[in-house]
């Protein structure tokens, strides 16, 4: 089990940060709070639809940066595989300290999980990398943790969780038994992408996830979900202004 540390100076004060949003729904109400600016695409390959906005907010250079929509299809470029290409591009291009990744996520009524809770991650896993021979199972299982931060969590009175990610929005029997196995409480569909690549970057990384729709009840999944997304980006902007907040001034060892 890796945990998503920084390879550089942990007392030196947070300066770049970067907030990854998986769709434009997640990420547009944190631009708009923090009065993010566009910028003009040329800190990505030409012809990528990967959208950044960025600015400075207090002591910080905010970027949030999303996959924008899939240029033969209109829809947000959601999934393991966007996500860990854009996370990559933008470390690469920005080096930040931290990374954040803010999104919404299904949740298990059954480990206690409330419609707009809002979580902060502690460990992430795949339930939908199936290799069931041994070694490469736990390749596939793929369990890292998130950056600790201890004194964010009891300053901002934040839940935590454990997450499992897999690239489908409905939940088969199979990934259900997969996910209980992860003993995760909530799902989404790039945290553990993220994580994979944050870890091999060697940039810190916390996940902040708001809980759209229940992956346990009695509705289907995509009809909840479109019906709470509006209210829980509402809560999960919130929860990313609280941490900025936090954050600013302080090192990460301070976390």
């Amino acid at each position: 089990m890796a945990e998503l540390a920084s390879s550089g100076d942990d007392n030196r004060p947070i300066s770049t940060v970067l907030i990854f949003a998986a769709m434009d729904s997640e990420a547009l109400p944190i631009v708009e709070h923090f009065k993010l600016s566009r910028d003009d695409g040329s800190l990505f390959p030409p012809g990528v639809p990967w959208i950044r906005y960025h600015g400075y907010y207090k002591d910080l250079n905010l970027n949030v940066i999303y996959p924008g929509k899939d240029l033969d299809l209109g829809n947000n470029s959601v999934g393991t595989v966007p996500a860990s290409l854009v996370t990559y591009a933008s470390m690469q291009a920005l080096k930040p300290d931290l990374l954040i990744n803010a999104g919404t996520a299904g949740g298990f009524k059954v480990k206690g999980a409330s419609i707009f809770d809002v979580f902060l991650v502690s460990d992430l896993s795949f339930h939908d990398r199936r290799i069931p021979i041994p070694g490469p199972d736990r390749y596939g299982i793929g369990l890292r943790q998130s950056f600790s931060t201890p004194n964010l969590v009891k300053e901002l009175n934040l839940k935590v969780c454990k997450l499992s990610t897999g690239d489908s929005l409905d939940m088969s029997p199979q990934d259900e038994r997969c996910i209980l196995a992860n003993d995760a409480t909530i799902v989404d569909m790039e945290g553990a992408a993220v994580a994979y690549v944050s870890g091999l970057m060697e940039v810190p990384a916390i996940f902040i996830k708001a809980v759209s729709n229940f992956v346990d009840g009695e509705k289907s999944i995509p009809e909840e979900f479109e019906q709470n997304l509006q209210a829980t980006v509402v809560a999960l902007r919130e929860a990313v202004v609280q941490v900025i907040e936090f954050i600013n001034g302080k090192c990460l060892s301070e976390l």
